[in-house]
């Protein structure tokens, strides 16, 4: 088990540095990230930060001859759970799952009474957003974001599709919102942003396919070999497109991937008698799943989790890895112990636990993510000076 570095090597570090190099105040939580140079951050013009979701540090490494390998800077850790919905609002605010309090996919709200998809902003079982029902994001999520936090203009270069994300707009207060449609639009945005006023800048940017086709096909696969390639291209054109600029270009992740048999995707439904332990259905991630427990089964849940699933999961206390700095440092969010359960697992290996509510489709996926596996929480530092 991978305990992210929050004391100064994890992407919230990463936030640090950068929302101090354009003018921000002092993280007294989290330190600047170890040996990312902040004199010469501070000095040039533009930040630019890239989040290739899903591009983890252990697939770089394959790729010594891509560009982006060329620049690596250094492995860093993610947060915990490595997967986009906490490590993003990182990204976003600044702040460790251990402050922000977004711990999953699915995500317990107990002052709703309700399992929530976070970033798509409903109710586990779909339907319309929560907004529509007097629910506002800005209001209840109540994040500050980092592009209120500095002095530089700000710009968030993102999909098309998430332009009306009420989770993307409640998070991105601050920052002037560039939608794209694909990779080379994306790098062409920051382009044209890099050379369009001579202010201080910090242009975030977004680019998810990569995820998707992890998710899909798996992390090995050839569409997504295919995928980097084409990306790391672009990537090597962007770098001449910024020399000379002023340009502090970082490229980074959200976590990193394993992909898992069809034989180690386990099922709730094949266990009734851990199901019927639980007090509602499972959340976070497959790869690291809250459970919620009927008081009185307490004991049968934890039995049933040692002897059945001992070559599958780790059982942990969830109170215990609040205590043990799991989610991050400092007090922690108001509601972060409802949001984890009674209890964690911690799958091993390439093994996930997953269960549905009615209606639910089972998931297809390869790829996953969200573990505590080197290869999930170990995300590459890119660096280029232009």
């Amino acid at each position: 088990m991978i305990i992210p570095d929050y004391q100064a090597g994890s992407i919230v570090n990463l936030m640090s540095s950068i929302t101090q190099s354009r003018g921000g105040a002092i993280n007294s939580l989290y330190a600047p990230l170890r040996g990312l140079d902040m004199a010469r951050l501070c000095a040039v013009d533009n930040v630019v930060l890239l989040v290739i979701d899903g591009l983890g540090y252990d697939y770089l490494r394959q790729h010594p001859q891509s560009a982006l390998y060329q620049h690596l800077h250094s492995a860093i850790t993610s947060v915990a759970p490595p997967t986009t919905v906490a490590s993003i609002t990182t990204f976003l605010t600044g702040m460790a799952p251990q402050q922000h309090g977004l711990t999953g996919w699915f995500t317990y709200f107990r002052e709703l009474g309700s399992v929530v998809t976070v970033l798509p902003y409903t109710h586990r079982n779909g339907g319309a957003t929560l907004s529509t029902q007097g629910i506002e994001a800005r209001e209840f999520f109540d994040h500050t974001s980092v592009f209120e936090q500095m002095a530089a203009e700000c710009y968030s270069v993102t999909p098309s599709w998430l332009k009306t994300s009420e989770y993307n707009i409640s998070h991105t207060v601050g920052a002037e919102m560039v939608p794209h449609s694909g990779y080379q639009h994306c790098f062409d945005e920051i382009v044209r942003l890099v050379h369009c006023h001579k202010q201080r800048k910090y242009i975030y940017a977004y680019w998810p396919e990569f995820d998707g086709l992890a998710h899909e096909y798996g992390v090995g696969s050839d569409q997504v070999a295919r995928h980097f390639a084409k990306l790391d291209g672009a990537f090597s054109k962007l770098l001449d497109q910024l020399h000379g600029s002023g340009t502090a270009l970082l490229v980074t992740a959200d976590h990193g991937f394993v992909d898992i048999p069809p034989e180690h995707r386990l099922d709730l439904a094949d266990h009734p008698q851990l199901k019927e332990c639980l007090l509602m259905p499972l959340c976070g991630e497959p790869r690291l799943v809250y459970c919620y427990v009927r008081y009185e089964k307490r004991e049968q849940f934890e039995r049933y989790v040692r002897d059945i699933l001992i070559d599958v999961c780790d059982l942990y206390r969830s109170a215990d890895l609040i205590a043990q700095g799991i989610f991050g440092l400092g007090v922690p969010h108001a509601e972060l112990s409802s949001r984890v359960g009674d209890y964690t697992l911690v799958m091993k290996d390439n093994y996930v636990l997953t269960g549905r509510i009615p209606g639910e489709l089972p998931l297809r996926m390869v790829g996953f993510h969200g573990g505590l596996s080197a290869a999930e929480v170990y995300v590459p530092l890119v660096l280029a000076e232009c």
